[in-house]
């Protein structure tokens, strides 16, 4: 039988119960209403979480902070789908999340956190990594909103583009060089790693195009265009001229 809305009212009731609340059921359209002295908490039930539930959550903002929702947890489960997220989004907005196990014998409530005043804590190494990605994209290849299928044009293929068509032209060369044509810090990494497979070893510290390499490159025609045109912009002769 298909879990209800309703189904989550008797546990959350007397669990607010035992800490001393008057609980009512739909009063000016909350679900669950708790009072304790000057004190009032206001309860969402939804069976899943979701936009419809969020947005009756913000509506009772209106009426106080102490904002609940409250969902089941599917059985066999500790937490519910997507936890972090949902805790990062409910902790953003200032509302707190009641957890209901509804076990075999027994139905447990749990105060996963209460609607404490948010304060956002901003990764600076994320931050210096998505500035560092933008400075190094010459420009954008990409379509926000695609499926995670579609390839990205990240830095580190734009920069192992450009090193395919600078060996292209030169036929061979070592790091070193290519760094001296602008390929830049990276050059000698992506070389060894060769992740692509796009690079051919054939010396010490020497390489050249692969067959492989020469075809992939075809796939990227702005690109190699525009390193085409870098390559030649550089008025140093090329080695050996």
């Amino acid at each position: 039988m298909a879990l209800k809305e309703s189904d989550l009212y008797p546990p959350i009731k007397k669990y607010l119960e035992h800490q001393g609340y008057q609980v009512n059921a739909e009063v000016a359209h909350c679900d669950v209403t708790a009072r304790k002295g000057d004190e009032l908490i206001i309860i969402e039930l939804k069976v899943k979480f979701g936009i419809s539930l969020l947005i009756q959550a913000v509506e009772r903002q209106r009426i106080t902070d102490s904002v609940y929702v409250a969902i089941p947890v599917p059985p066999g489960k500790s937490l519910p789908p997507n936890y972090k997220g949902i805790k990062l989004l409910l902790r953003k907005l200032e509302i707190g999340l009641i957890l209901v196990y509804f076990l075999k014998r027994q139905t447990k409530v749990e105060v996963a956190f209460h609607p404490d005043r948010y304060e956002a804590k901003k990764n600076r190494q994320r931050k210096k990594e998505v500035i560092r990605e933008l400075s190094g994209r010459i420009e954008d290849f990409n379509t926000g909103g695609t499926t995670s299928s579609v390839e990205r044009i990240t830095t580190y293929k734009q920069n192992a583009i450009q090193i395919a068509v600078y060996l292209g032209f030169l036929n061979k060369a070592t790091p070193a060089i290519l760094r001296e044509k602008g390929t830049g810090p990276k050059t000698q990494s992506i070389l060894k790693n060769n992740y692509y497979g796009w690079y051919e070893r054939i010396g010490r510290g020497l390489y050249r195009l692969h067959p492989q390499g020469q075809e992939s490159i075809k796939k990227y025609p702005e690109l190699a265009a525009y390193y085409s045109d870098l390559f030649y912009t550089d008025d140093d002769l090329l080695p050996g001229e």
